[in-house]
């Protein structure tokens, strides 16, 4: 009898260790590095003045935890938009960029949702085709901004990249003046998914 009662306590506290050990693999751990791939679509079309746009970017990234809650990382940026009227192209623009990032997770929601702020700088440049002339550009940009991400595995995530709360650019043409920019959503929520950027995330 006290070996059956012992077997049993046995498998009950496995099973316990188990679940838990479960419920952490979802997230991350000091050490972990994460693989990430962002892509943000747009486009419209005004029948009424025949003007279309489309607007596509794409951003991956690598990070490092140096703590459970805290990754570092550098990212790729690389985008293109595109403006016509009536059929014919009037502007082009596309970009290419790279930077580095700060991560902090600050709640979950859940054991599969994990929410995070996020800071980076980074430098990028690029070319403005006005049709028939164009330009060439450099600069750099700041942004800090929210993200979420549901674990679908404890090795892979569905990534949103939110809205940039704050954000400033400094953009230097060819033959021309730098051309600053800076951005604030502070009622960010307002448009939750205005300029989402949607993604996987894989941890290895």
């Amino acid at each position: 009898m006290k070996k059956v009662l012992f077997a049993a306590v046995a498998v009950f506290a496995f099973g316990m260790a188990n679940a838990q050990d479960e419920t952490k693999s979802f997230g991350f751990n000091q050490s972990d590095i994460f693989l990430e791939g962002n892509l943000g679509f747009s486009s419209t079309n005004d029948k009424n003045t025949e003007e279309k746009t489309s607007e596509l970017n794409f951003n991956p990234k690598v990070g490092y935890f140096i703590s459970d809650k805290l990754a570092l990382g550098v990212e790729l940026m690389a985008g293109s938009y595109k403006e016509e009227v009536a059929g014919s192209d009037v502007y082009k623009e596309s970009n290419f960029g790279a930077g580095v990032f700060a991560r902090y997770y600050f709640l979950d929601l859940g054991e599969r949702f994990k929410t995070y702020a996020e800071a980076g700088l980074g430098f990028n440049s690029g070319k403005e085709e006005y049709f028939p002339g164009d330009a060439k550009y450099s600069g750099f940009g700041l942004g800090a901004g929210l993200g979420m991400q549901y674990f679908v595995t404890p090795k892979m995530a569905i990534n949103f990249g939110l809205t940039d709360i704050l954000s400033y650019s400094s953009n230097k043409f060819d033959g021309g003046e730098n051309v600053s920019e800076f951005n604030g959503n502070v009622n960010v929520f307002n448009n939750f998914f205005a300029t989402a950027q949607f993604g996987m995330t894989f941890k290895l």
